[in-house]
């Protein structure tokens, strides 16, 4: 029975570096790294070379913007440790593949972004993420951005994102057996 270790906080926290920390101390070269951000931009392709650049080179790389609990299913194997990065993004691919973009997903979603079967399909998600996690022999450790501290978005579209993420970190924590959130880079075991 694997263990799930849930990594929270703000932008630019070191979420990111505490949990590869975390997986390079559980599974040294045995971690399998799984990232959900699609870079469709010159910035994001930045973050991501970032991020792939300060892990080790040894770490095998999976890519998976959605169903993330079937694509480590198919390839995880036996590894020590599973790093997930993140259910920020995760959580947005499900919630725009459905609602935008179309023109500006802000002023016009092709959906309502509160409707309950979007709600439905990311709590689905991430209960199948959370099984993944019980059924591996190793850890699994998943980051995501705590973005209800902050100011309320002025569009729909971003009220019902913070919404969603809030309820999935939740749910995800429920299943944890350790939870931790950063503030500033210092860690805080929270559960």
């Amino acid at each position: 029975m694997g263990r799930l270790i849930l990594v929270l906080g703000g932008v630019r926290s070191c979420k990111s570096t505490f949990a590869e920390d975390k997986a390079r101390k559980i599974g040294g070269d045995d971690v399998l790294y799984v990232a959900t951000a699609q870079a469709e931009d010159d910035e994001m392709h930045l973050r991501v070379e970032k991020h792939r650049s300060s892990r080790p080179h040894s770490w095998p790389t999976l890519e998976a913007p959605q169903d993330v609990g079937s694509a480590i299913r198919q390839v995880a194997g036996e590894v020590q440790a599973i790093l997930v990065d993140c259910l920020t993004f995760l959580v947005a691919n499900r919630l725009l593949a459905v609602s935008g973009p179309e023109e500006d997903p802000f002023d016009h979603p092709r959906s309502d972004p509160f409707d309950e079967t979007i709600e439905a399909k990311v709590l689905e998600e991430v209960e199948a993420l959370a099984s993944c996690a019980q059924e591996i022999n190793g850890s699994m450790i998943v980051v995501s951005n705590e973005v209800g501290m902050g100011v309320v978005p002025a569009y729909d579209l971003g009220r019902a994102y913070r919404d969603l993420l809030g309820r999935a970190n939740q749910q995800l924590a429920d299943h944890a057996d350790e939870v931790y959130f950063l503030v500033a880079g210092i860690p805080m075991r929270v559960k």
